[in-house]
């Protein structure tokens, strides 16, 4: 199978599969799935494709897609590609400055925005944007501002494009669609507060596509995909083109709280997720065996142990499992197994790609335990995703895969990861002087993380630019610690303080409705969780559990003291990148009184 160049993806697919499905979205006011067939999908980019040099977009020229996932972001990036112009997506939590920033820096003439939210942002920061011209708006129901005289509803521009003047002018575009076009330019939603504009051209995702058909082989246009993360992290974007590319059908969750709802109706074969929601599934089913009693608690401890034993001893590693083992196991996927994967949605599996950030280790051995395919993988925004996954069956616990085929890796000073390959970017959009620090004069690119290369298979280490230095001389990784703890049940979110300082600290956010339960079993007064949080019994609790914890650790890479904060940390506060990785700079100074207190003698 080869995968056309993304200008005629679409329109390819919908000679294969004409009146098929290949996309569906939740209609709320019915509240049921919508489904879009190949015809009408094609249909629909050509007319957005003819309303696009009904506006005069030029080729090469940058369009911006401000909105949560929605069929018609397929539809934009699409008609873009056929008219050789550059689809920008911004995230749709994104704040005024960071809208702003975007698009000037890319010059953006035309916005798409999605419901009411994005649409009063982009409305709000129109004057401060001197390209900016005109926002199209997909949801209808978006109330438009009274002294709002240049927007236009999605059908409205689609209207533009109906009477098909231009077909001819955006055939010969397409004619003219190469490799080298820029395709996409993801801006990166950055720790450090920076925001750079990853350049992906269509190269990078026709070798992407190339290398995954190599190594993804269980996929096929049977599958039915849930989108799940933002079409704005390229994880998610380069993974649903890739989807159709295969011609899988791709089902798009508009809101990302409804996912637990989503799952079960959709009952997907693959979804592509980050490591949080499989904490999630873990922390969830550790609660139900802590809290039942009895036989039923026994078979559950039994049937994790005996899923351990079969995927993770034998199977994982090429032995056969003993008749027993073999038997039990069977007896379990009939009973426990099934029932666990039912319960979230996921009983047609076939596999679930896993990347963004560490999997803690324990996470990883449960879910191959109960016999869910996850295949952790490891890539970034610069690589068009995917740089390496696990081959199922067989993987290492702890790594992050086998490097995908003709994708050069090598490991550089400082242990230093480096890549080469035809999915690299190939630079930063007008930011010659940083993309010359991190591609060297070999074509080498500089990821900042560190790890190693054993039997083929990549391990991470640590972040190379968070490494902390305590004022001991001693270097510490953070995100270790945080994936180790992270794990337990009662803590949800946890930021490690040590840079410059004397010893380890952390910034706890606990899992509330446990600690609040814990407070009732045990009797615990308190008016309010601020003043729980401070009770004794409670600090107590916490240290036992991580003391626990982080026994594996060296003596000064140990937390020493910790806070418990009422509010978890969010976007809002600028705390969390839209992709939901901590922003430390932000941290220390949002919590700069308790972590002072922290260190106070």
């Amino acid at each position: 199978m080869n995968c056309p160049h993304l200008s005629i993806l679409v329109h390819k697919q919908a000679e294969k599969y004409g009146n098929r499905v290949a996309l569906r979205y939740r209609d709320y006011e019915t509240e049921r799935w919508v489904p879009v067939t190949w015809n009408q999908f094609s249909a629909v980019v050509r007319t957005a494709a003819c309303a696009l040099l009904e506006l005069g977009i030029k080729e090469q020229e940058n369009i911006g897609v401000f909105s949560q996932n929605k069929p018609e972001c397929l539809f934009v990036d699409f008609a873009a590609f056929a008219d050789r112009a550059v689809s920008i997506p911004l995230y749709a939590t994104s704040s005024e400055a960071q809208v702003q920033y975007i698009v000037n820096d890319a010059s953006i003439r035309y916005l798409f925005v999605g419901e009411q939210f994005q649409y009063e942002v982009a409305y709000r920061i129109h004057s401060l944007c001197p390209t900016l011209q005109k926002l199209i708006i997909f949801d209808s129901s978006v109330k438009r501002n009274p002294e709002d005289a240049t927007s236009v509803f999605f059908d409205e521009f689609l209207k533009m494009g109906e009477h098909g003047k231009r077909r001819s002018e955006v055939e010969e575009r397409t004619a003219k669609a190469c490799a080298e076009d820029l395709a996409n330019i993801l801006y990166t939603s950055g720790t450090t507060g920076d925001s750079k504009g990853v350049m992906l051209h269509h190269s990078c995702y026709m070798e992407a596509f190339r290398i995954h058909q190599i190594r993804l082989t269980a996929m096929s246009d049977r599958d039915v995909v849930l989108n799940f993360l933002p079409l704005t992290h390229i994880f998610e974007k380069a993974w649903t083109y890739y989807c159709l590319c295969v011609g899988c059908q791709i089902c798009i969750n508009l809101r990302p709280a409804d996912i637990r709802k989503t799952i079960k109706e959709i009952r997907p074969t693959l979804m592509c997720a980050v490591p949080r929601f499989w904490e999630k599934v873990y922390a969830g089913v550790q609660e139900k065996i802590n809290s039942t009693t009895g036989i039923a608690k026994m078979m559950m401890l039994d049937a994790v142990k005996v899923g351990r034993a079969y995927n993770l001893t034998y199977k994982r590693v090429g032995k056969e499992p003993p008749l027993w083992l073999s038997l039990k196991y069977k007896l379990y996927e009939k009973t426990v197994y099934s029932l666990l994967k039912r319960t979230i949605g996921i009983e047609n599996g076939n596999f679930f790609p896993t990347a963004g950030a560490a999997i803690p280790p324990a996470v990883e051995e449960f879910v191959h335990a109960v016999g869910i395919n996850m295949v952790v993988g490891y890539g970034l925004t610069e690589s068009t995703a995917t740089v390496s996954c696990d081959v199922l069956p067989h993987y290492t616990i702890g790594s992050v895969g086998r490097i995908m085929p003709d994708v050069e890796v090598k490991i550089g000073e400082n242990n230093e990861i480096l890549l080469r390959g035809k999915t690299i970017t190939k630079g930063y959009y007008k930011k010659e002087f940083i993309t010359e620090t991190v591609i060297d004069a070999e074509g080498w690119f500089h990821t900042g993380d560190a790890g190693y290369i054993e039997n083929g298979e990549l391990f991470l280490t640590e972040r190379i630019k968070d490494l902390f230095k305590t004022s001991n001389g001693k270097y510490i990784a953070p995100q270790a610690i945080e994936s180790r703890l992270v794990v337990d049940r009662y803590i949800d979110q946890i930021a490690i303080i040590a840079d410059q300082r004397k010893f380890v600290s952390a910034l706890i956010i606990p899992t509330y409705e446990l600690v609040e339960d814990y407070a009732k079993k045990h009797h615990i007064a308190y008016g309010n969780v601020a003043e729980l949080l401070q009770r004794e019994e409670i600090v107590e609790l916490f240290k036992e559990r991580i003391d626990t914890l982080q026994q594996q650790f060296a003596h000064y890479e140990r937390i020493k003291r910790f806070t418990l904060l009422p509010e978890p940390f969010s976007m809002k506060k600028g705390e969390l990148t839209d992709t939901l990785k901590i922003r430390r700079p932000v941290l220390y100074k949002n919590y700069s009184v308790e972590i002072e207190k922290m260190y106070e003698e």
